[in-house]
Parts: C-alpha cells; sequence; structure tokens
C-alpha cells in the first residue's frame, strides 16, 4: 500500500485482457494514489465497461488516447502495441511499465522485479519505460535472489508448468472448451496451440529458435542474467504448457559456487520478501498452483533438498499466480516505488 498526498493519474493500455483486468483490481486492492484512471484498448472495445473499484469504468480507444493526460501508463496489449504506443506515451510525459517483450532486452531499460532490484526503478529517466519481465522468470528470480546473496548461483536448470492463462483469454477458453468436448465425446478443435491441451502437456511455448530452445526458454535466459545483474549465471530451461488455467510451476535445480546446506537456503527464503515456504515433508506438505498460487501475491517454495547428484547443488519447487505476481502485481509494484521514491 502506497502512502501519499499526491494523485496519481493513471492508463492501462489492455484493459479488457486478463493482465489488465487483474492491473485495475490490483490498484484498487493496494489503496494505489490514483486520481483518474483510463481503461485503454482497441477500438472493437470501445464503450464496454471494466471493474475497478465499487464502481466501474468505460473502455477508451487507445488510438485517440491523449498520454498528456496520465501520469503512468500499464501496457499489456502486445508487444507491437507496446512498441508504437509505448515510446508516444513516454515521449507526452507518462512513465510507462511495460508487461511485454518490447524493451526487456534494450541496454538502457531498467528490467525491475519488485523484491530483486528495485534500484533499478530510477533508471526509467533514460527513455520514460520501465520493461515488466516475464512471469516464468519473475518467479524464478524472485526464488534464487536471496540464494545467489549468500552462495553465488553460477547455474541453473529448470522445467516450467505453465498454465493457460499465460496465452490469455484465448488460452484459457481452449482449456475449458476441449475439456468439454472430449468429456462429452465431441471433437476438439486446437486454435490457440499447435496440439490439444486438454489432458495433455506441449513442450513448446512462444517460436522455436536456432538453438532449438524456444523464445519462452530464451526469455529465461536473457532475463535472468538482467534482473540478477550477473551475466555469469547459466540458465538451462523447458518451458512447458499444462492443462491447468492458472498458476505457473517450477522444477528448479541450481549450483552455487559457495556449499550451502537446505537449511541455510530454508531459512534465506523465510527471511526474504515476498516469498512464502511450505516445505513439510508429508502429504501435500508443499505448495500447489490452486491451493496457494493463485489470487495470492507471494512465491511458494517447498520440496528444497540438497541435490544427491551434485556437491553444490540445490533442488526445489517454486509455484506462482502468473497472472498476479507474473504480470499485473509486479507491474503495481514497480509503480509504487516509482511513486515513493521517484515521482
Amino acid at each position: 500500500m502506497v502512502k501519499s498526498v499526491r494523485k496519481f493519474n493513471v492508463a492501462v493500455v489492455g484493459a479488457t485482457g486478463a493482465v489488465g483486468e487483474a492491473m485495475l483490481s490490483i490498484l484498487s486492492q493496494r489503496s494505489f494514489p490514483v486520481g483518474e484512471v483510463y481503461a485503454l484498448a482497441s477500438t472493437e472495445s470501445e464503450g464496454k465497461r471494466v471493474e475497478f473499484g465499487e464502481g466501474g469504468l468505460s473502455v477508451t480507444p487507445l488510438d485517440s488516447f491523449d498520454f498528456n493526460r496520465v501520469d503512468i501508463a500499464f501496457f499489456s496489449a502486445g508487444g507491437d502495441v507496446s512498441k508504437v504506443f509505448a515510446p508516444k506515451a513516454a515521449k507526452s510525459g507518462a512513465v510507462v511499465i511495460d508487461n511485454t517483450s518490447a524493451f526487456r532486452y534494450d541496454d538502457d531499460i531498467p528490467l525491475v522485479v519488485a523484491e530483486v532490484n528495485p534500484e533499478q526503478v530510477g533508471a526509467y529517466e533514460n527513455r520514460g519505460i520501465i520493461a515488466n519481465p516475464n512471469c516464468s522468470t519473475i518467479q524464478m528470480v524472485v526464488a534464487l535472489k536471496p540464494i545467489h546473496d549468500i552462495a553465488e548461483i553460477s547455474r541453473v536448470n529448470v522445467a516450467t508448468y505453465q498454465a493457460v492463462s499465460g496465452s490469455g483469454k484465448s488460452g484459457i477458453t481452449e482449456l475449458a472448451n476441449q475439456t468439454s468436448d472430449l468429456l462429452n465425446a465431441r471433437a476438439i478443435q486446437s486454435n490457440v496451440y499447435p496440439a490439444q491441451i486438454a489432458f495433455n502437456c506441449l513442450p513448446h511455448i512462444d517460436e522455436f529458435q536456432d538453438n532449438g530452445y524456444t523464445k519462452e526458454e530464451m526469455k529465461m535466459v536473457w532475463e535472468t542474467k538482467k534482473i540478477m545483474e550477473c551475466p555469469s549465471i547459466e540458465v538451462n530451461p523447458t518451458a512447458v504448457r499444462v492443462p491447468v488455467f492458472f498458476g505457473h510451476s517450477e522444477a528448479v535445480h541450481f549450483e552455487t559456487n559457495r556449499k550451502v546446506s537446505r537449511e541455510q537456503v530454508t531459512l534465506a527464503l523465510q527471511k526474504a520478501p515476498g516469498v512464502t515456504v511450505i516445505d513439510d515433508r508429508n502429504d501435500g506438505g508443499y505448495p500447489t498452483p490452486i491451493e496457494h498460487a493463485v489470487e495470492n501475491d507471494d512465491v511458494f517454495v517447498g520440496r528444497i533438498r540438497e541435490d544427491i547428484s551434485h556437491p553444490r547443488g540445490i533442488s526445489m519447487w517454486v509455484v506462482s499466480d502468473n497472472i498476479r505476481k507474473g504480470a499485473a502485481l509486479n507491474s503495481v509494484q514497480i509503480a509504487e516505488i516509482l511513486v515513493q521514491s521517484h515521482l
């Protein structure tokens, strides 16, 4: 929650999408000091109502909006939209917090996770834009940072199990429709994903790259190095789409330069902001997307154990709400740091 006498006019671009709707909800929940709030989307959505606070907002077309009216602009309408309109918003004086991959890898644009590198928010002055990382990267680095601080992580192997909401509302609809069709002995249609997602797992998120990895996997490589400010960290990801509606899970295995015990890792995580440890070695003594992550702000960590195949290895299980912490919440947390310390 931000305590501020000043009010800030805010625009949410992509307000009718899953992340945009969550941004509006979180701004209200956390009592962000808003003045005017503008819900922006395509002309096709003009006049639609979206929820905000006790009332609602009418959607305004992005194409005709004057960004001189706002102090902060949240973008979550896709990279192509951000590439065109985010620089225009920044030129008009708004600070842009962009949830797409459009600017993440630009050297002069900060890539920020609130619990990991909040000091980078001030670098918005370079171009008026702050980038929000990929959802899978966010939850992983929140869990890795406290361990990196005490033991210097050298290498990470991670397998992600990513919910369909990471593809937006269309992914949610496709899983729901396929599940219903299969349970009623009807033929299914696959429009969002290259293969059936219901009751299935797809080791394919985003486009394949020349090195055999997907772009989603390479995002985790590039972003981890930048956020952790440690180019030497090696990251080896496999990103898998699973038939879960909300909440990403990750099996994270990492190696450190200095030996640390399970107990040291657990203590560091318990002290870390934004992390909840659930690690009881019994039935159900671990976090799951449905029971813990969904609609919660923290990153949840369990199954912490020393790697039996490496003398300085640790394995753990990490879950988080991909729409909240993986996108909307982190964006709002960046805005909170911005108004508390920079505007």
